[in-house]
């Protein structure tokens, strides 16, 4: 652990303790620990009212902006409609306010009926239903108690949930292995109804009850979920898959989204229908009594559960492993597997996982094929299913924006590499600029070694990503134009160098009189060169571009500071170069929030369209003080969507002045965090304006990751704001944009100011377009499950909207 005190992000509800059917794998019913025989059958309402009051209490104590609760049993649909009701009503009512309560039902599915979906829908709750597989491999174990098999019900519940009403609050599928069933068949099965995900459990085992084999010694569940690994990287990964996701997910660095891989903590904590905090159900399977903490919601805190030492136990990494899990080449991935999974009599939990075989294949198979699969995808995997969930929805807080920028560092990295490994290999780069382009890239891979996160900094700058795509085309092109266009590496480079404190010397080009650095300024009054020599020492940086030289104090560079540049001659007398200025990237800032304005960047063009040049001191005042009204405006009246601007929007390219009255402004695919915008007449259009373009900004960074749809679909569809059919993406990004126009005109309407008349023609407006737009994209066959599950989002933030 590192200090930081550990939170409860996940609590478990069990809201009725009996079930249904009579599985044979259950881990509740079937096990050593058997507690449930002395729960009472359903939740109380004093048990529903104090597990709320905790969890209210525990998100104040930490300033939690999310907690989620998963409604489980036994069979929580048990507990019927009107039950559950109260439950999400009480849930609703303590957390108001406080944070996101993100509600998930799990469930066998045999109960669920509309009037169950039309009670999830209303309260925006996400429903997984268990099923392992075609009728003859879930009748293997999910069987009523007279063994009357439970495949139909079941199918038909998830075919409701898929359907066009329901589609949203449909969360996925949960399978449990059983390696005497065909894996490709049981892929094909749950991939055949449509799901957002599915979720492949390894069933609960230990050491002293090992899982069923063909071979002591054998690895079958890591062969079985190979099986399926390969069909779906050869499907073009259809559907998320959570163990997939979690594998490559920690393979890049970040964590994984289940608790049997990884060795992030485990923030979850169980309440039993009688009030008991507990452990992981998973628990249930190594002794009787395993889960229990003795603690209880009556008299104690989710606090005070953290602290117990079974809990505690698990929150320590890689230090609370077996010596041969610490020494496995796989363990940051693995996580030593499932904690259940480790468990021995007289050793207890100090055991590798009895899966441990199958992990290591997994996971080096996996890993294998990381190489073959396409940056985006893996990237993909750094973005949580929840954060998904809420940018479809037309939001997204903080923390699902940074992970949109995490996720794209792999993007930009593979890019600029493509640059220069094209680069290296395309005829028409003439020796001298591969030379060039060469010692660059040697620069910036030094400073990569000792400051990646300088790098990624660097990387991030919203014109590089254009750049690398300008290039590559130029390069890839049967003219191979644009060669020029290669030494620009050099600026990037000088810059890491800059920024990273690192001594380094490269070549960078001189456009229009200008030497750019991108993210810092640039340097002008170069006229008569086309290629200037930056070198980087401790304190300065000195250009030479032919006979003149300048020195510029790099603290200044990194301060933002203005000012001439003092020249030098090459024999040490100072004042033997022309006039040369530095001019710094300039920032407009407001509480909260910091955007820089690329008014000079050699290639903002690209991102934008046709951008105005740098603007007179004066028009920079004016647009400093409409952006602090625009972002008191946002602040005030749309407060859902500041943290994502805040967290997101980087940089602001200003665009030339066109008729009065007509606003223009833009959010570049290729340019994730920019926006382009002419300054509107008044601060609340500008806000407008910020806030409709970085929807596109956010769609664009999906579009990025995720194959929401079939790109090689060509047809044109109708849309409700133009008389000419667009293209299947133009109308996806501009339906998602105006989620942020419809929300925004119904904030003013409900404002009650002068323009509230106004204000309500434009929401329903909006609104009527939308729902028509979405309607058309739903309908779409091109459209990826997950590009289903994405526009099911959408449909959910316009109702909530209003």
């Amino acid at each position: 652990m590192d200090g930081r005190a550990l939170t409860a992000n996940q609590v478990v509800l069990k809201v009725h303790s009996r079930c249904d059917l009579a599985c044979d794998h259950c881990y509740v019913y079937e096990s050593a620990d058997q507690s449930w025989r002395g729960r009472p059958l359903v939740i109380s309402r004093d048990v529903v009212s104090r597990s709320a009051l905790r969890i209210a209490e525990h998100v104040k104590t930490h300033e939690l902006g999310r907690v989620e609760v998963v409604l489980h049993g036994g069979e929580p649909l048990l507990a019927g409609v009107a039950g559950l009701r109260a439950i999400l009503v009480e849930l609703e009512g303590a957390l108001a306010g406080l944070c996101q309560l993100d509600v998930k039902v799990h469930t066998n599915g045999i109960l669920l009926s509309e009037d169950f979906c039309d009670l999830f829908a209303e309260h925006g709750v996400g429903v997984g239903i268990s099923l392992d597989g075609d009728k003859a491999a879930n009748d293997r174990h999910r069987r009523y108690r007279d063994g009357r098999s439970s495949y139909d019900p079941a199918v038909r519940a998830i075919r409701l949930l898929a359907g066009d009403r329901y589609r949203h609050i449909y969360s996925g599928l949960l399978c449990t292995i059983d390696v005497a069933n065909d894996p490709v068949s049981v892929y094909e099965t749950l991939v055949a109804l449509r799901p957002p995900r599915i979720d492949f459990l390894l069933p609960h085992a230990t050491h002293d009850s090992p899982p069923k084999r063909s071979a002591a010694a054998g690895t079958d569940y890591a062969d079985w979920l190979i099986a399926i690994f390969d069909r779906w990287k050869a499907d073009g990964y259809p559907v998320r898959i959570r163990t997939f996701d979690s594998i490559t997910a920690t393979l890049a660095g970040a964590d994984s989204s289940t608790e049997a891989l990884g060795l992030a903590p485990v923030q979850m904590v169980v309440i039993e229908t009688d009030g008991a905090y507990e452990q992981a159900d998973s628990l249930k399977v190594t002794y009787d009594g395993a889960p229990a903490t003795g603690l209880d919601v009556f008299r104690h805190s989710l606090d005070t559960v953290l602290e117990h030492p079974g809990v505690a136990s698990r929150q320590q990494g890689i230090a609370e492993l077996n010596a041969v899990c610490r020494e496995c080449p796989v363990v940051r991935t693995c996580g030593g597997g499932m904690y259940a999974h480790r468990y021995r009599s007289g050793s207890g939990f100090d055991n590798p996982s009895v899966f441990c075989a199958d992990l290591l294949k997994l996971i080096t198979h996996v890993q294998d094929k990381l190489p073959h699969v396409s940056a985006a995808h893996a990237a993909a995997r750094l973005v949580s299913e929840q954060a998904l969930a809420e940018i479809g929805r037309g939001l997204g807080g903080a923390d699902a924006i940074e992970q949109l920028f995490r996720a794209q560092q792999p993007l930009r990295r593979s890019l600029i590499a493509a640059v220069y490994e094209t680069a290296m290999r395309a005829p028409a780069v003439s020796s001298r600029i591969r030379d060039q382009v060469h010692d660059a890239w040697q620069v910036l891979a030094a400073a990569d070694a000792s400051r990646p996160d300088v790098v990624n900094a660097v990387l991030a700058h919203p014109s590089l990503h254009a750049w690398s795509a300008r290039c590559l085309a130029g390069l890839r092109g049967p003219t191979a134009d644009r060669v020029n266009d290669l030494l620009h590496l050099g600026a990037v480079a000088a810059v890491a160098a800059i920024q990273g404190q690192a001594r380094a010397r490269v070549m960078v080009p001189v456009v229009a009189g200008a030497l750019h650095l991108p993210g810092l300024g640039r340097l002008v009054g170069l006229a008569d060169a086309e290629l200037a020599d930056l070198e980087v020492d401790t304190d300065l940086v000195t250009v030479r571009a032919g006979t003149d030289v300048w020195r510029l104090p790099r603290p200044r560079l990194q301060a933002g500071d203005a000012f001439p540049a003092e020249p030098w001659s090459p024999d040490g007398t100072p004042g033997y170069a022309v006039a040369a200025r530095w001019e710094p990237v300039r920032v407009l800032t407001a509480p909260g929030i910091r955007v820089a304005v690329d008014e000079t960047g050699p290639y903002r063009d690209l991102q934008q369209g046709a951008a105005a040049s740098r603007l007179p001191d004066a028009d920079f005042r004016q647009w400093q003080e409409s952006f602090a009204l625009a972002w008191e405006e946002i602040q005030e009246h749309h407060a859902p969507y500041a943290p994502a601007l805040a967290a997101g929007l980087g940089t602001l390219t200003p665009l030339p002045a066109v008729t009065p009255g007509v606003e223009v402004s833009g959010g570049a695919r290729p340019a994730f965090g920019a926006v382009g915008t002419r300054l509107p007449d008044d601060p609340a259009t500008l806000s407008l304006c910020l806030m409709q373009e970085f929807q596109h900004v956010k769609l664009g960074a999906i579009l990025d990751l995720f194959d929401l749809f079939d790109p090689s679909d060509k047809s044109l569809y109708r849309t409700p704001w133009d008389a000419r059919p667009w293209p299947l993406e133009r109308l996806l990004r501009n339906t998602y944009a105006q989620l942020a126009v419809c929300g925004y005109w119904r904030n003013r309407t409900a404002g009650g100011g002068d323009d509230q008349e106004h204000a309500s023609r434009r929401y329903l407006h909006a609104r009527d377009g939308i729902e028509a737009a979405i309607e058309t994209l739903a309908g779409c066959e091109s459209l990826t499950p997950l590009g289903e599950h994405f526009i099911a989002q959408m449909r959910s933030g316009l109702m909530a909207i209003g």
